[in-house]
């Protein structure tokens, strides 16, 4: 990935949503002026969400998402409409489309319900407006409990309203600014950061995973200097450097020896650390890990990435992670299940402890949701670094930097 393109998970996205043959699909084609998805008479051809990341003028960068039927059915259909109502958790401005001809089903009014509850900016867009009765709109409104600027009356066939409709989204769809960085407020320029970075045979053949590069590039945004290397020769650029940096900032898997080979007048933390500030979870991760030690035998654990990934033989959620619980825990029986991508359960209650990845693929709704899933429901959640630095007895100068975390241990 190049350094000069938007992440997804900094990316506005936007949810068409709707019945089967609503014209979802067409909808969303006829906003970007593409054929993103695949259109058809037959029922159901969207059979999973597609996600598409483009520029949608006047927003920006932003992902199109295109889902399944709400209406689908049988048990292979009721697994589709259960991935649509997913995608509402990674949603930051939703499109409800309901077909003009036929008004609002109870498919519809459940989904708005839930679009609603979870607070999503929405646009609801009545299509095929060129068949239909001349009152839908006002009846769809009624239903619906719209106000004026919540509707659109568009024909994806014909392009009209589609312009209005474009207009109604970037108004909605506006992502919150935030003073959220991953290291620039702990520098001044000139500063010196050194960043430690395994090459190993998990290691993206030709480029940095995307937190290393986030954090160069926030780095450079402070006027600071950053230093990359391997955890091999860290020890060797720290003699060479001639003038003390800042920070260390290493990849968890090293932060033994990177702990060991760092002098302790230098701040020692890393990627995952920074970005679990960056999602707003550092304080939670923290009390979360100590849920380690109450473990017992026959307990489970959930370990979970936002991302998916080829497994390595000696793979960091499978296996690593598992193998240092398992250590400090004495032995015990533990239990672990994993989950990746999309794929977050509703039902964490069976669970003593979530670990989670960074999340630097996940958007900022979508982490605060998994989030609260778990403080809703009572399960203590932390990420890998912070397991990490916990089991090898350094979390707590791993979080010095931050002075109010740091008070909490």
């Amino acid at each position: 990935m190049s350094m000069n393109n938007t992440p997804m998970s900094e990316r506005v996205h936007i949810g068409f949503f709707g019945k089967r043959n609503a014209g979802k699909s067409s909808v969303m084609n006829a906003v970007t002026g593409q054929d993103l998805a695949v259109v058809s008479d037959v029922k159901g051809t969207t059979t999973d969400p597609v996600y598409k990341s483009m520029e949608l003028l006047p927003l920006g960068p932003v992902v199109m998402m295109d889902t399944p039927g709400i209406d689908d059915e049988g048990e292979l259909g009721n697994l589709r409409v259960k991935k649509s109502y997913q995608v509402l958790n990674k949603t930051d401005a939703a499109v409800l489309v309901i077909d003009g001809t036929e008004g609002v089903s109870p498919e519809d009014k459940a989904l708005m319900e839930r679009i609603r509850q979870k607070e999503i900016p929405f646009v609801v867009a009545i299509n095929k407006i060129e068949l239909s009765d001349p009152s839908v709109e006002e009846t769809v409104k009624k239903e619906l409990a719209l106000e004026s600027d919540q509707i659109a009356a568009v024909s994806a066939a014909a392009g009209e309203g589609i312009f209005e409709l474009k207009e109604q989204i970037a108004a909605i769809a506006q992502m919150e600014e935030t003073e959220k960085y991953l290291v620039r407020d702990l520098l001044d320029p000139s500063d010196i950061a050194v960043l430690v970075v395994p090459i190993d045979s998990a290691a993206p053949k030709g480029r940095l995973i995307l937190p290393q590069q986030q954090t160069i590039r926030d780095i450079l945004e402070a006027g600071a200097i950053s230093v990359v290397v391997k955890e091999t020769e860290l020890k060797d650029t720290l003699k060479k450097l001639g003038t003390k940096p800042k920070m260390v900032i290493t990849d968890s898997q090293a932060f033994s020896q990177v702990a060991a080979d760092t002098p302790d007048d230098i701040l020692l933390t890393s990627f995952s650390i920074l970005m679990a500030r960056c999602k707003g979870n550092l304080e939670q991760a923290v009390h979360g890990v100590t849920a380690l030690d109450s473990l017992e035998d026959g307990d489970t654990v959930l370990i979970s990435e936002g991302c998916t990934h080829h497994r390595q033989c000696d793979d960091i959620g499978t296996v690593k992670i598992p193998r240092w619980i398992r250590e400090y825990t004495g032995g015990k029986e533990i239990r672990f299940e994993t989950t990746s991508g999309t794929e977050f359960p509703d039902d964490l209650t069976k669970y003593k402890l979530i670990i989670h990845c960074g999340g630097c693929m996940l958007n900022e709704r979508e982490m605060k949701y998994r989030l609260s899933c778990a403080s809703d429901q009572g399960v203590p959640m932390t990420n890998y670094g912070i397991m990490i630095a916990y089991v090898k007895g350094i979390l707590k100068r791993s979080v010095e930097v931050f002075p109010e975390i740091y008070k909490l241990l």
